[in-house]
């Protein structure tokens, strides 16, 4: 199975967004692998190197694949999650620094 997401976080995959993105990827059994939805460069979903040195961008297309018992509940929670701004990004920037 395989879905082609757009990377909505303005981190991109990196930084908290790549970190929620590789724990929830290692909560299944299924193997996945990401990559750019235009490329043929895969690298596992549960590595956090991995996953960060794709250097995906907001805005991206990205392309997650899963094979295993539980492959589409995972592509399910892995596309929410990339198609789900992280608020507290946005918090964090909007404070004051008076």
């Amino acid at each position: 199975m395989e879905r082609i997401v757009e990377v909505v976080p303005e981190a991109g995959l990196h930084a908290r967004p790549a970190s929620k993105f590789v724990q929830t990827a290692n909560r299944f059994d299924s193997e996945i692998t990401v990559g750019r939805a235009d490329g043929d460069d895969t690298v596992s979903a549960s590595s956090m190197l991995a996953v960060t040195g794709l250097n995906i961008e907001h805005g991206e297309r990205v392309r997650i694949t899963a094979e295993g018992d539980d492959a589409e509940a995972a592509l399910d929670e892995l596309e929410a999650l990339l198609t789900t701004p992280v608020e507290e990004d946005d918090e964090s920037e909007a404070g004051d620094d008076a």
